[in-house]
């Protein structure tokens, strides 16, 4: 994952939380002209929202001050503050004696302690009054729900656990997970924590092919799957899925399958095991393994357009640690807070965010199966309303999405339980980060633009609410252990508010530790680009007061007529129009400039394209950034080619833009009949 931000600011000297500004204020402009190994940065964002006084005087971190001592200390004296860190926040099974072992590229966290990441989330909350606190609430596209207290999900992650050792599942095999988000997803996951396996989560909404070559490359031997899960009022055939993939690999020998939908499915004999027959009859008491702090804890795999599946290695004691302080200090944990990310667990998110950040610090974490608009626009906020939520984590295409379906949905709910708001994944434009902040936030609700990836493990870049002023579309201020830089190709600082390469210049707890068998891969991806860094592959650019502004993946940076364009920039200038909900802007081969630019653009509801709609948002464009800018083509479209999370899949808009057919791999598109309807009009 890559979780892109937007850019720009230039803040006033004073500026009262929620201040408006006007349209002149906040006007685009092009900056000087960057080297041609830089962005050229051309948004800039006046708007400074501060931590609201009540939040900031009852926050973990309630100042600015407070952050700037501990950011300080943690780049300064690294082995100091995550060592008080990971005593504090962690329970060890064998106390650690040294913090870090750095051997550029590989970095070895807290390497002589042990310890168990179920017992994290689970044992020593069921030790105190947290036993029979609500762990996961759980809400089926259906309807149905279940809470699971953390004495609850405690028995149930012990039976399954005894149910992979019967299996014959030992510490550092591999076991994949290919479910829908039902409980039992979360109780897998850390059934296979318990006994020391590694588990290698599989989106649900990959396909049979997708499935068998995560299966092969990790050697998985038992397979964790259901009958089927509800998406969009129908069933998606997990087990089917299943079944093909076996045809195309050899290492699976078991396979567990949780009854769902109740759909007629095949099971073979010896092989395929229902999981109500073989889980639900194991003893509640599973006696954990102690795993060294460096043993392997997770296979999470990132999609791409070509090659091997890269399937990226975390550790136990260093990812653990980075998810836990993360998600108390950025979210401003409350013992009474009723939490809601909103991805799946497929997706690193889904790990940290969903399951091992808050289940290690004893929240209550909220899981939805379904799709957010079945049966309609409104399903979000009743889950919000009927729930209490008091943190929203989602992403900006959601955010977007719900900004098209109109604001009469969320003006039907009670939305006051929520106090805190949160973004992840794609870019989210200022206008989207104002809507999500008045509208759903109601003005008093902080948002926490983060910034991270699949290989980081943890927020990286982001705002900590009590104490850092939220600007629209700037991940802000680096969390804490993270030295970022915004350097050139060779690795030289570029001028401040000129736009480079984001490197990361030391190592952090949760970070990668390789790519599962191609130590080779992992040096040249990460660590070649850039000599001595961690290269990140976003442009970034930083302003006077330090804070980060992502322009987003170099591979999404256009080069026209010289100058190296970020696309995320162009896509924020569009959207800030207001019949716009949408657009993706990728490049298509052009003889004169090197690259023309193309505009996908979808209306809000009630507005119809036509050719004068085009002339104004060519304009605007124009006049938010400049005639470089300007679009060489607008198509509108009724929808975006995205994953099941969200995230628009820029790669087919360019083979598209291209006129050329595809053949890159669309296992993760949702909507196929998307394609068809972009490549239809071709006018």
């Amino acid at each position: 994952m890559s979780s892109s931000k937007q850019k720009g600011t230039k803040a006033p000297k004073k500026s009262p939380a929620h201040k408006k500004v006007s349209a002149k204020q906040k006007k685009s402009s092009l900056k000087e002209k960057s080297s041609e190994t830089a962005i050229t940065s051309m948004l800039h964002e006046s708007r400074v929202f501060n931590p609201p006084k009540a939040l900031a005087k009852n926050a973990l971190i309630g100042s600015e001050q407070q952050y700037k001592k501990m950011w300080n200390e943690s780049v300064k004296n690294p082995d100091k503050f995550w060592g008080k860190q990971a005593k504090e926040n962690l329970e060890w099974i064998k106390p650690f004696k040294k913090v870090l072992n750095w051997k550029p590229p590989y970095a070895k966290w807290f390497e002589d302690g042990k310890l168990n990441v179920s017992v994290n989330c689970l044992d020593r909350h069921c030790r105190s009054e947290r036993r029979n606190k609500a762990a996961l609430i759980w809400e089926g596209e259906p309807g149905d729900s279940r809470v699971l207290t953390y004495n609850d999900l405690l028995r149930e992650v012990s039976k399954c656990a005894n149910a992979l050792r019967a299996l014959g599942v030992k510490a550092g095999n591999r076991v994949a997970i290919y479910m829908p988000m039902i409980p039992e997803i979360t109780i897998a996951m850390l059934a296979c924590t318990r006994i020391g396996a590694m588990h290698t989560v599989i989106f649900g909404g990959f396909s049979s092919e997708a499935l068998a070559d995560r299966c092969n490359d990790s050697q998985s031997s038992v397979i964790i799957t259901a009958d089927g899960g509800y998406r969009k009022g129908s069933s998606v055939p997990l087990k089917k899925n299943v079944d093909m993939a076996l045809e195309k690999t050899t290492s699976v020998k078991n396979v567990i399958v949780v009854k769902r939908t109740g759909e007629n499915v095949s099971m073979k004999q010896n092989r395929d095991h229902w999981w109500h027959d073989l889980v639900n009859p194991q003893s509640g008491i599973c006696e954990p393994y102690a795993a060294d702090s460096e043993h392997p804890l997770f296979l999470l795999y990132t999609s791409g357009s070509t090659g091997k599946p890269k399937g990226i290695l975390h550790t136990t004691g260093g990812y653990l640690l980075g998810a836990t302080v993360s998600y108390k200090y950025v979210f401003d944990l409350k013992e009474t807070d009723t939490y809601w990310c909103t991805a799946d667990a497929g997706w690193v998110t889904g790990h940290s965010y969903i399951v091992y950040g808050p289940l290690s610090n004893g929240a209550t974490t909220v899981m939805y199966e379904g799709a957010p608009n079945y049966p309609d626009w409104g399903r979000i906020w009743s889950i919000i309303e009927k729930h209490h939520v008091s943190i929203l984590y989602t992403a900006p295409t959601a955010i977007r999405a719900c900004i098209r379906a109109g604001n009469e949905w969320p003006k039907k709910y009670n939305l006051k339980s929520l106090r805190l708001l949160g973004s992840v994944g794609e870019p989210i434009n200022p206008e989207a980060w104002i809507w999500y902040q008045e509208v759903i936030g109601e003005k008093r609700c902080p948002i926490v633009d983060t910034w991270w990836q699949t290989e980081t493990g943890g927020m990286m870049i982001t705002p900590i609410p009590g104490a850092i002023p939220q600007i629209p579309g700037s991940a802000t201020r680096p969390f804490f252990g993270i030295d970022a830089e915004i350097v050139d190709k060779n690795g030289k600082p570029v001028p401040q508010g000129a736009g480079g390469f984001l490197v990361i210049k030391k190592p952090w707890p949760s970070m990668l530790r390789t790519i599962w068998g191609d130590d080779e891969r992992f040096k040249a991806a990460y660590w070649s680009q850039v000599p001595g860094v961690y290269f990140t592959g976003d442009g970034a650019r930083q302003d006077k007061k330090g804070n980060f502004w992502i322009m987003g993946r170099i591979d999404d940076v256009l080069n026209v007529s010289g100058h190296r364009l970020s696309t995320m920039e162009i896509e924020s200038a569009l959207v800030s129009y207001d019949i716009v909900a949408e657009a993706a802007v990728v490049g298509r081969p052009d003889d004169l400039k090197g690259e023309g630019i193309v505009c996908f653009v979808t209306l809000k509801s009630g507005t119809k394209p036509s050719p004068e709609i085009k002339e104004k948002l060519s304009k605007h464009v124009v006049g938010q950034i400049g005639a470089l800018a300007r679009p060489d083509e607008i198509r509108f479209a009724d929808a975006l080619p995205k994953t099941r999370s969200g995230k628009i899949m820029r790669r087919l808009l360019r083979d598209i833009a291209a006129g050329k057919q595809s053949t890159q791999d669309t296992t993760t598109l949702e909507d196929f009949s998307v394609l068809a309807s972009l490549r239809q009009d071709e006018d």
